[in-house]
């Protein structure tokens, strides 16, 4: 068995992808700052069959991220999808001209230095796993293509991470590792056609099987 590693994972989204890809046979690691809420998460998955534990981190603390990571491989199996979704906070939602250089780090530290951790501590294993098998999930709203201007903090910082994961896509994509970015604009809305959180995890688990697309676009802000 494997295990795809949800970083973000909440009620939300992060539920209906453990559910998804759960269903297929993966093991789930759910990693967000509460051990609480997600030990509560694993348990309700676990009801429905989906093998998930919860593993404890703050993105914006690259060494509890891998060592997070470093559980999860251990009690679960290897990593063969890694998921980063995690919300960002509202206060980094600054508009551009009353945003400082201090108000930058939080939003630089979530989107930037997390996701850099969490590859570095997953591509050997998915090299180990063989060509075609591994596959890397960024989950962003539309201020990674279109920055607006009362958002500036995510609006840079997402940016940024997206520039990473296309530069990921070029050259993790020789050795057979998939690299997807999924942008959702707007928030996600339960029943929604578009934007239900099952719908969006069906096209992250499309994005990991089919292993052709870099960038899917929903709805726009």
């Amino acid at each position: 068995m494997t295990t795809i590693a949800i970083i973000g994972a909440g009620r939300g989204l992060g539920a209906a992808v453990a559910r998804r890809f759960g269903a297929e046979g993966m093991a789930v690691a759910l990693i967000s700052r509460s051990q609480g809420k997600l030990d509560s998460l694993a348990e309700d998955l676990g009801k429905e069959g989906i093998h998930a534990r919860g593993f404890a981190a703050d993105v914006r603390d690259p060494a509890s991220i891998t060592a997070a990571l470093e559980a999860a491989t251990e009690t679960l199996g290897p990593i063969e999808v890694l998921q980063y979704s995690p919300l960002p906070q509202k206060d980094f939602m600054r508009p551009v001209l009353e945003t400082t250089p201090a108000d930058l780090k939080g939003p630089i530290e979530f989107s930037i230095y997390g996701p850099v951790a969490a590859v570095h501590q997953v591509v050997p294993g998915m090299r180990f796993l063989g060509e075609n098998r591994g596959t890397i999930l960024f989950v962003n709203g539309g201020s990674a293509v279109k920055p607006g201007r009362a958002v500036t903090g995510t609006s840079i910082a997402f940016a940024g991470q997206a520039a990473y994961a296309q530069l990921l896509n070029e050259v993790l994509g020789e050795e057979g590792i998939q690299v997807s970015q999924l942008i959702i604009g707007g928030r996600i809305i339960e029943g929604d056609p578009e934007k239900d959180p099952a719908v969006l995890a069906g096209i992250l688990w499309d994005l990991h099987t089919q292993r052709s697309t870099f960038r899917h676009q929903v709805s726009a802000d």
